[in-house]
């Protein structure tokens, strides 16, 4: 083991629990410091951090003025900085001033879409992005296409930037397993923010009208809040926000994840609910699918923004045996190992 204690300092937006997860994994196999500058906790997303961790230092980014925030960093010393995306030009600044003595670090969830908006930052990414950069972490394939539009090499890019807390939701997972193959719970599970591009307005419309077509005792669970006003009907339930350490509760009495989004740049809740074994219902704009879901394997892709084809899916999902129910859950099970917060901590230390 390196008995140099490295240094490494995240410029963060909005954190999450399964960001901490793979931070705490990092530092259980690295002889490494972990600073955490961060943006305030979001209201839709309220996710409750112990402030006091030893393991890792959170710093409000609303504190700092620029030069603060500079001389904040410089006192770190790090060995390691990972900025997230590009929005803050501050962060900018420090990565600028950092490129070329240690690695810097770019994350990115965009998906190359070819708009004419994208090709202007590929034309001046070597003059405003490239020059502050040594490498890009995204999570997938088609964010790594983007990467490569900005300029980085095939070599400085590196898959798998987010994984859920794999640890947590397999313990869950391991909880209801035996219970579900005895009696599967007939209810779908939506957690997510109450917004139109989450898809859900979409998702209570397709099930209303389903239930009123061929009743069935199917049931549908949200788990969020937003501002779309929760829509009222005998076999929807709105539990409001939860947090994942509530998660068991709600695990163990639904069968069915549906991810309905109008876009969704990766989406690491899918990854949570194939890590509790779940079936997954999920919309064609999902970034996270592709990893996480086989079409007809372990559940089914439908068209954005496409009740119709929502609805068929639907009720496909609640034809379906119980048998061939758990089955999908263990082969969602199975795909979700494919990325871990061990991978997570073994790629952050392979830049250099």
């Amino acid at each position: 083991m390196n008995l140099i204690k490295q240094n490494i300092v995240f410029l963060y937006t909005e954190i999450a629990p399964y960001f901490l997860a793979c931070c705490n994994k990092l530092i259980g196999s690295y002889n490494v410091n972990i600073h955490v500058i961060r943006y305030p906790v979001n209201n839709e997303a309220p996710f409750l951090f112990n402030e006091a961790d030893n393991n890792i230092v959170l710093y409000n980014r609303k504190h700092y003025s620029k030069d603060e925030l500079l001389k904040l960093v410089k006192n770190i010393n790090p060995t390691k900085i990972i900025c997230s995306g590009w929005v803050d030009k501050d962060y900018l600044r420090i990565c600028k001033r950092y490129s070329k003595k240690v690695p810097t670090v770019l994350t990115l969830d965009t998906h190359w879409k070819g708009s004419f908006k994208q090709y202007i930052a590929s034309f001046l990414s070597p003059f405003v992005l490239k020059n502050k950069f040594s490498h890009a972490w995204v999570p997938g394939a088609i964010q790594r296409k983007y990467a490569k539009k900005l300029g980085f090499k095939d070599t400085e890019i590196t898959l798998g930037f987010y994984s859920c807390d794999v640890d947590y939701f397999s313990s869950i997972r391991d909880k209801i397993v035996a219970q579900k193959k005895q009696n599967f719970p007939k209810r779908f599970i939506f957690v997510g923010r109450y917004y139109d591009f989450k898809g859900v307005d979409k998702l209570w419309q397709a099930f209303i009208e389903l239930q009123n077509e061929n009743p069935n005792e199917w049931e549908l669970w949200c788990l969020g809040t937003g501002s779309l006003p929760p829509v009222q009907h005998p076999k929807i339930k709105h539990c409001g926000f939860v947090q994942p350490e509530n998660f068991l509760e709600y695990a163990q009495q639904t069968g069915v994840f549906i991810m309905p989004s109008l876009f969704e740049p990766w989406g690491v809740v899918l990854h949570e609910f194939a890590t509790m074994g779940f079936p997954l219902l999920v919309s064609d704009r999902v970034g996270a699918a592709e990893a996480f879901l086989q079409d007809t394997k372990n559940g089914f892709i439908f068209k954005t923004d496409d009740v119709n084809s929502l609805k068929e899916k639907l009720k496909e999902m609640m034809q379906l045996p119980t048998e061939q129910l758990n089955l999908m859950g263990e082969y969602s099970y199975q795909l979700a190992q494919n990325i871990t917060p061990k991978m997570w901590a073994d790629n952050l230390m392979k830049f250099i």
